[in-house]
């Protein structure tokens, strides 16, 4: 049986068979924003790397802001003399990158697995969920759908500008789900399915939805959490680099524009036993309705995880499926959590509230805790939207109400980590203070 060290050496010089322009490769991880942080190695470096020599990065840069400062959070940043931490490369992710001017490669890292994992590193927290579940005999089979917006690559006066129909030339300015926005956007969207099937990502439905220049794409349903949870972290990054080769913006921004529907993450979650029962659907689907409880139950104090910042709150209560109170429903889509009609083999929720730009690691993480403490409870949820349209209980609405829910939860700093959800907490709030720290021209015109 060959040893990590050896599998993870054959994948680079694998790889440089197979790419031999390569001199680079992008090692990079997610910080707490959910932006991406690493270093460009040479190939030949990144070859000792697999054999064994250490990868260290700045311990606090998973810390970093949405602006990419560093926040004081405890001793953290500024009297803990920024230490480094150890890293692995993630065994699979070594990938080309085709949207560069330049051969380049990527690979994952991550700080989980190693002797000293980072506590508040967004893949850490998802891997002691899973890990956990996993004790429990609890496999979790999870699938992502991503909402984003195409903008033209101008901006204008720091706005942006609708994406210009490649055929006409026209912005594509009205809202529709017509299957020819899809044609005519072909080029630029053929090219981010197949750059993330390079990626090892297994690309399922495209759909054009109803915002202008608004699409989603559907990945594959997994049996592995965290693999799936990659794939929406590097699709986001492939995505945005294909869009600027052909002239356009790709943006997983909650809510730019507020007379449009904004973009979402719903994430699809089954749980099956050691031999492959759906557990959902047993005894009469009773675990079903416990799960959706504890999802519900939690849901109003995961708000600063499923919406990370101050534009995602605006995307809450909009135009289109977009809730603002925790519910639930069958075949609903202006339900938080939603059934959606199948067998009960493939009986699952569909989790519909974070918005497209969250943490896809932290994200699932919440949803599988509330999972987990629904079955684990056994309380009956409140009623489904088919049968109260009225349904429902409040959640906050603004970020530091949001902050004040979650930091002191009990359920949640037990199952996702006390030092975790104090450092991701800090670092929200942060950052909203750091927002308001700017006087835009509406305040000007309202208040000179």
């Amino acid at each position: 049986m060959k040893s990590h060290a050896t599998t993870l050496l054959a994948e680079v010089r694998t790889f440089r068979q197979n790419y031999p322009d390569v001199r680079y490769v992008d090692l990079i991880a997610l910080d707490i924003p959910g932006h991406f942080y690493g270093k460009r190695y040479p190939i030949e470096m990144l070859e000792k790397v697999a054999a064994g020599s250490p990868l260290k990065l700045p311990q606090n840069a998973v810390l970093l802001g949405v602006q990419g400062g560093l926040f004081k959070i405890g001793d953290y940043c500024f009297n803990d003399g920024d230490p480094d931490a150890n890293r692995r490369l993630v065994p699979g992710t070594l990938k080309p990158v085709s949207w560069e001017s330049q051969p380049l490669g990527q690979m994952l890292i991550t700080s989980d697995g190693t002797e000293a994992p980072i506590e508040f590193e967004p893949r850490e927290v998802l891997a002691k969920v899973l890990e956990r579940l996993q004790h429990k005999g609890i496999h979790p089979v999870v699938a992502f759908e991503l909402e984003f917006y195409l903008f033209d690559k101008k901006l204008d006066n720091g706005l942006p500008q609708f994406a210009r129909d490649p055929l006409s030339d026209d912005a594509d300015d009205q809202p529709n789900l017509h299957i020819e926005r899809l044609s005519r956007f072909s080029e630029v969207l053929d090219d981010m399915a197949q750059t993330a099937k390079d990626q090892g990502i297994d690309i399922t439905v495209i759909t054009a939805e109803i915002g202008p220049g608004q699409f989603e794409i559907n990945f594959g349903h997994l049996d592995d959490g965290m693999r799936a949870a990659d794939w929406a972290a590097l699709f986001c990054r492939s995505t945005r680099g294909v869009a600027l080769k052909h002239g356009y913006r790709a943006s997983f921004m909650a809510k730019p524009y507020l007379q449009f529907p904004g973009s979402g993450m719903h994430v699809h979650v089954s749980l099956y036993d050691g031999a492959g029962n759906n557990l959902l659907a047993a005894h009469q689907q009773q675990p079903l309705r416990h799960a959706v409880a504890g999802c519900l139950e939690l849901l109003p104090h995961c708000m600063p995880i499923f919406s990370p910042n101050h534009n995602a709150f605006r995307r809450l209560g909009g135009t289109v499926n977009a809730a603002t109170r925790a519910s639930w429903g069958f075949e609903d889509r202006d339900a938080c959590v939603r059934i959606p009609e199948s067998d009960p083999r493939n009986l699952r929720i569909e989790h519909r509230l974070a918005s497209a730009d969250a943490n896809p690691y932290l994200v699932l993480a919440a949803i599988l805790v509330g999972l987990e403490h629904g079955l684990e409870a056994r309380r009956e949820p409140i009623a489904p939207l088919n049968e109260d349209r009225s349904s429902g209980s409040d959640f906050p609405l603004e970020m530091l109400d949001a902050v004040r829910a979650m930091q002191h939860h009990a359920v949640l700093r037990d199952k996702l980590g006390a030092e975790f959800v104090d450092v991701y907490c800090e670092n929200k709030r942060q950052d909203h203070l750091a927002f308001q720290q700017e006087i835009n021209a509406r305040e000007y015109r309202w208040f000179l």
